[in-house]
């Protein structure tokens, strides 16, 4: 008796019930999320700033990738050194919280994040399998743990390089 109980139980609320596990799963990967973050926080979570040559000013990377011409710039010199890829996952990662679908998600996913994936980022793994395995439910804010880990990335490494460039003339002019 009390086995066919649970049985039509489960049948009757299966479906509530397969929803409860898949806001289980949800709130797991919100906090292992969290938890990357705090452990990774010492990876530029404020952009360093940089003095831009002949007192023109603060210059980073935050502003440098919001002017058209430092953008270009920027673009040039990681192309240059064949590590363009992270520039244009930011570059898709904004393009995407402006308008999410999952047509997108999915494109920016092939397209940068899966293992041989054509402009394959360097993500960690843990990152990388936490945006994998939401793919099924995105929404906005499906790449921004990923964009942080690429954008330090780029803060920590490609922007001081790209400052001792020959580019880096050229964004001087502009500011």
């Amino acid at each position: 008796m009390p086995g066919e109980v649970c049985v039509r139980l489960f049948s009757e609320h299966q479906g509530f019930i397969w929803e409860l596990l898949h806001l289980c799963e949800i709130f797991s990967l919100y906090f292992r999320a969290n938890k990357m973050r705090v452990k990774l926080s010492h990876l530029a979570e404020t952009p360093q700033k940089y003095k831009v040559q002949d007192g023109k000013g603060v210059q980073d990377l935050e502003t440098l990738l919001t002017s058209k011409s430092g953008l270009q710039a920027f673009q040039e010199f990681l192309r240059s050194e064949y590590s363009e890829e992270n520039l244009k996952f930011w570059l898709a990662c904004e393009a995407y919280r402006g308008a999410p679908s999952k047509t997108k998600a999915n494109s920016i996913c092939s397209q940068f994040i899966t293992t041989d994936a054509p402009q394959e980022v360097n993500l960690d793994a843990e990152t990388r399998e936490a945006l994998l395995s939401v793919m099924d439910s995105v929404c906005a804010e499906t790449f921004s743990t990923a964009q942080r880990r690429i954008y330090a990335l780029m803060a920590k490494d490609s922007f001081p390089r790209f400052l001792r460039s020959t580019q880096y003339s050229h964004v001087i002019k502009a500011f």
